[in-house]
């Protein structure tokens, strides 16, 4: 990771984020579960790392409790990707109950979006709806956390949520998420860039 003293601001604010992380046991704890599954191009993304910033940048003293954990990986090669999702699912369960998993196998998730197929897990989250959301964490053998965030982390750490402009979702997916997830319920100084129906 970088050091915080000599780093750019996309270093810092990565550096700043692995940080938040290392201090949380629970998020710790579904890395370490992560890792011990040696999966392909895997990571954990959205509100994993979104909301635990979000938290920080408005002082809670308690963290917002997970929905879900969004655990990615990319393995064209699986015949029966929804099988082995489950599997997966059930093992991380076991190990690490406390938390509601959620699997997905990144190489068939395109069907469900109606864009060309991904090639990497990488690809599938710069394809997310939120630019906050569009972030994900791997934790590595070597204890090392490592942070991809294709668009940075500045909206994250500014509270400014805005549409990713990449995705071919319409306005009206993104009003939609924003309202039902009541974000600004729950994080007050979230500022939406509500986008213009095209």
């Amino acid at each position: 990771m970088a050091t915080l003293g000599r780093s750019t601001s996309s270093d810092y604010l990565s550096t700043a984020t692995a940080e938040l992380i290392m201090c949380d046991p629970l998020r710790m704890a579904a890395l370490e579960a992560a890792a011990q599954l040696n999966l392909n191009d895997w990571l954990i993304g959205a509100g994993f790392v979104r909301n635990l910033i979000w938290d920080h940048r408005h002082h809670f003293v308690h963290n917002t409790p997970l929905n879900d954990v969004d655990l990615l990986y990319f393995d064209a090669t699986d015949p029966t990707p929804k099988q082995t999702e489950i599997k997966i699912t059930r093992h991380l369960s076991y190990i690490c109950p406390q938390l509601k998993w959620e699997v997905r196998n990144q190489a068939r998730m395109h069907l469900k979006h109606g864009v060309m197929p991904y090639q990497t897990t990488r690809d599938a989250v710069a394809d997310w709806i939120e630019l906050p959301t569009c972030v994900g964490v791997k934790y590595s053998r070597s204890r090392q956390i490592s942070i991809f965030s294709p668009y940075g982390l500045d909206n994250n750490w500014s509270l400014e949520v805005k549409m990713n402009p990449q995705t071919p979702t319409s306005p009206s997916l993104f009003h939609q998420r924003v309202t039902d997830k009541h974000w600004q319920t729950i994080w007050p100084q979230l500022r939406v860039i509500w986008p213009v129906e095209r």
